[in-house]
Parts: C-alpha cells; structure tokens; sequence
C-alpha cells in the first residue's frame, strides 16, 4: 500500500524593516533560509502526516537559532502535496503555498491535509517546487527542499538524477526522507536522490505516534501564552478573523499534546512570529506611521477616539505586557531545553533511536554548519 509524505514544516516570519521605539529589535539580516516541504499525501500516511503535526513547532524553534555572524535570517517556507487523486493536476503535484513567513497559515495548511490514493511521482514535485517558486540567489542564503515518501524515487515520466542536477544550479539542496527501513530506501534511490545534492537521507517510522517528553515547565509556559494572546490587539477588516486564526492554531497544538503547544508558545514568543498584517502592535513596530494611516473605525474600540499621544500609551502598555509575557516564556523555554536534552540522550543511548524532529533538527543544523551559521 502506498504510504508517503513528508514531515514538517517548518517555517517562518520575522520582523519588520522600520524600527520602532516601542521595543528593541533583534538583529536581523537580509539573509535567509528558503525551505520548500514536500508532502506525500498518498493513502496511509495519516501516520506521518500526524507526526508532522506534532513536531511543526520543535522544528521552527530550531529554525529561529540559527544566525550567520550574529544577525538572524528572514525564513520562508513552502508547502506541497503530491501523490493524492483528490488533486486536479495529472502528475498528482498541488502548490499549497508560495514562499511566505506566515507561520500560523503554514500551520492552518499543515492541519488541513488528508490523504487519499494516487502515484507518487518525487521528480516532478521536486521540478515544479524548482521552477514555481522565487528562490535567492544571494551565495549566502540557504535554499533547501525537504520530500519524504516510500515509493521509489524514480517514478513518473521524468529523470530525478536531471531533476536535482537543475536544483544544484540554482545552489537548491534536496533532502530525502525515507518512510520505511534505511536499506530499503537505499535500494530505492532516496539515498541517492539526496547525495546528488549533497544532501541528508535518513529513514522514519512514519507511523510511530511522536512520544513529546513532558517537562515540569510546559503548563506555565502553557499557561503565560495564555495571557500573552491578550496582547494582540487587531485591526483592520480582516483583523478579527487573523485573531481567531491564532487562537484556532493554538488549540490544534494542545490537541496534540502540552509539549506540542508548549513549542508553539515558544515560537510566538520570539522574533520570527510577526503579525503586522493584523496586530497593531507589530504593525507600529513596522511603520510608526500607521496610527495616522489608519482610520479611527479600524482600529481596536479601546482606542478609538482618542489622542495619538494617547493611542500610543495603550500601545506602549500592552507593547510593555507582551515583552514581559515573552521573556518569561523565553526564560522557562531555555530550563525546558535543557531538560529535554537531558531525557532525550538517555533514550537515545538506550533505543539507538531518533525521532522525525530531532532527525530534521540535525539535518537542518548540518547543512547550515556549512554555511558559516551556528545554531544557538
């Protein structure tokens, strides 16, 4: 029975261009991190595309540390499904999204996908992930695609070998991951389809349920989250329902575990998770401007009305509420990691195993490595 897809997802925003003196801003370059993630959504891979689901938010926490010379990247991401009958195009390949740093839409696709019957055909999802989206040419910036699946790698009508030699000109990296036993894949050129680029291949249980490791810090974390979302004070006309859309997100990862959204709640906490598109606060910090762009009808009703010297102490206030929220977030989020490191090496020594997120973590972090960046 088919069974394939890949796994995370990651991806993300970050701040804006325009410094504002409501709080100050991380360094942040104009590098960036590319990722296009590629998903077999074929029959049986409600396993797989679970684990994603579980461990989207350990792998953007991960994304976020990385730094080439002390500034921070810009991260996008893109997401593909392929392999399924319920998508139109003949080759079984559907764009979910373009590039984009939106990390709540990237969760809301994530979420959404189902699996159905199809043929898996990894060289024409890699061709048009190559040809469809805006990838940098900056020498620097790290450009990676991410496809798991375990069908051969060499199916369909296209040459996967010429495939990936055009992603090697565009300076693009493909990683394969194989749903099934390391051996097996070998057999089936996913190794060979990641070493023509250079690229990592490692095998998964795809249908291993994510085990999170429980930590004395997720509920409080959980639980400062909580009153960090009072913070967000939307605008505009789609503002209320880019709100709700953060709230919804929220309570997919706790349907998944307190770890799952304890990683979200991190997430949200740093630089990476901009919203200046609905939220007022990152909006100020965008353009200072804004609160004279804006009429007063759409703004928040606690703001209107009034002043701009006075619209901008009830933004300075709750700009004040939400750092406090994030430094405590961040504060417990590093005693967490430590934990989780701790219990993570025990295991490992004691099953020899790694787990989707750490393998994608690792992969990730090496091919960064040899960029020059480090990860915090």
């Amino acid at each position: 029975m088919k069974r394939t897809l890949l796994l995370f997802t990651l991806f993300f925003a970050f701040a804006a261009k325009t410094q504002s003196p409501l709080v100050p801003q991380p360094i942040v370059g104009k590098n960036k991190v590319q990722i296009a993630i590629l998903f077999d959504t074929s029959s049986s891979m409600d396993g797989l595309i679970e684990q994603a689901k579980s461990v989207i938010w350990q792998i953007v926490n991960a994304a976020t540390k990385l730094s080439l010379n002390g500034v921070s990247p810009k991260l996008e991401i893109a997401l593909y499904d392929y392999g399924n009958t319920g998508i139109a195009d003949p080759l079984f390949v559907r764009q979910q999204c373009s590039f984009i740093s939106d990390l709540d839409s990237i969760s809301e696709k994530l979420f959404s996908l189902y699996t159905n019957g199809g043929d898996e055909y990894c060289a024409s999802v890699i061709h048009r992930s190559i040809t469809d989206l805006k990838w940098t040419n900056n020498p620097d910036d790290i450009r990676l695609i991410y496809i798991a699946g375990n069908e051969p790698f060499n199916q369909g009508t296209e040459d996967y070998k010429e495939v990936i030699a055009n992603a090697v000109k565009q300076n693009v990296i493909v990683n394969t991951i194989y749903c099934g036993p390391y051996d097996q894949g070998v057999k089936e050129f996913w190794y060979d389809g990641a070493l023509l680029s250079q690229g990592n291949y490692f095998n998964i249980d795809s249908d291993k349920e994510i085990e999170y490791i429980k930590t004395p810090y997720d509920s409080i974390i959980n639980v400062t989250n909580t009153s960090m979302n009072t913070t967000y004070m939307y605008y505009g006309n789609n503002g209320s329902s880019k709100f709700e859309k953060q709230a919804s997100e929220d309570k997919k990862a706790e349907s998944k575990s307190q770890g799952a959204l304890a990683e979200r709640s991190i997430s949200k906490s740093n630089y990476n998770y901009s919203n200046s598109s609905w939220d007022l606060i990152d909006a100020y910090k965008a353009d200072s401007s804004i609160l004279v762009k804006l009429k007063d009808e759409e703004l928040p009703k606690d703001m209107q009305n009034k002043s701009l010297n006075e619209k901008e102490q009830i933004l300075q206030q709750k700009q004040q509420e939400r750092s406090e929220f994030q430094d405590k977030i961040n504060g417990l989020a590093k005693e967490r990691e430590k934990y989780i490191a701790d219990e993570k090496a025990k295991r490992a020594l004691a099953t020899g195993e790694n787990d989707l997120g750490t393998s994608v973590i690792q992969s990730m972090n090496t091919i960064a490595s040899k960029k020059g960046y480090k990860a915090e």
